[in-house]
């Protein structure tokens, strides 16, 4: 992408917004400000204050490769580094799937199931960033929190976002709940969930996900249904199994379940997608 001449700094913003948009990016007037404001460090009021202004050619040429990587569908949170998710900091990168909105209410969900125990034990399955792990820690620091993760890269990127939060969290490496046998009041996991078939129509940003973090077989559930497997012996008396799935197949999982001994039930997102799953053993 050729740099364009001198710009102030509202020209870049608005150069910026018209290289996202043609490139297709959702979001592209939030995306160029947010990395207008990032490259440049200068905090929101800039654009307001300072819009008149000269960016210097050196930042200027760093601020054309970071939109030129955008608009090649580099996830903006990568770009950024770090975001601001469930209470907490996490550097985010391609070791680990970017911590979506929709997942911060399940921490909420998680929270919620928590509230009336004491000293919980909290275990959070393929954890990623560890953006969950993380966010009830910080919620319930009276809480014993594990958490698992297939990938030796996304345990490095959640043990960095550890240290820099400055929480507690039993980080273990294995698949699902690698062997740890409770009791665990509340097992948590936002799994693979997308069904194979998606890979082909996937959005240019998921493509810079992990693989091991978004797909589970023909329909979805082929991580969920051994995960449930080993969760009904390492869940503790009046434990909740508490999982983020496709709005496609969360249902029909809920039914499996049921069929299974469980009581489950779906819960929507703030959309009103039937995204949440929430499932106990019987007493």
């Amino acid at each position: 992408m050729p740099q364009p001449p001198p710009l102030t700094l509202r020209a870049w913003l608005l150069h910026a917004t018209r290289l996202l948009r043609e490139a297709g990016v959702p979001s592209p007037e939030a995306d160029a400000r947010a990395l207008v404001l990032h490259t440049l460090g200068l905090g929101a009021s800039a654009l307001l204050t300072r819009g008149g202004e000269v960016v210097p050619e050196a930042e200027g040429e760093r601020l054309a490769g970071v939109i030129e990587r955008r608009a090649a569908r580099v996830p903006l949170q990568h770009l950024l580094g770090e975001v601001e998710w469930g209470g907490v900091r996490l550097r985010t990168d391609a070791r680990a799937l970017v911590p979506r909105p929709e997942t911060e209410w399940l921490l909420h969900l998680a929270l919620e199931a928590l509230r009336p125990v004491p000293a919980p034990r909290v275990l959070d399955v393929g954890t990623g960033t560890g953006g969950l792990a993380l966010g009830v820690a910080a919620a319930r620091p009276d809480a014993t929190v594990t958490a698992t993760d297939l990938s030796p890269g996304a345990l490095t990127l959640a043990r960095e976002n550890a240290a820099l939060n400055g929480l507690a969290v039993t980080l273990v490496e294995g698949s699902l709940l690698a062997g740890l046998p409770g009791p665990f009041n509340l097992i948590v996991s936002n799994p693979p969930y997308l069904p194979e078939g998606d890979r082909a129509g996937a959005d240019p940003e998921v493509r810079h996900d992990p693989d091991l973090a978004l797909y589970a077989g023909a329909d979805g559930l082929e991580v969920a249904r051994p995960l449930a497997a080993q969760a009904r012996a390492a869940l503790a008396p009046g434990g909740v199994l508490l999982l983020e799935l496709d709005p496609r197949n969360a249902a029909p999982f809920a039914s499996e379940l049921r069929a299974d001994g469980w009581r489950a039930e779906v819960l929507p997102d703030l959309a009103g997608r039937e995204r949440f799953v929430r499932a106990r053993l019987p007493s």
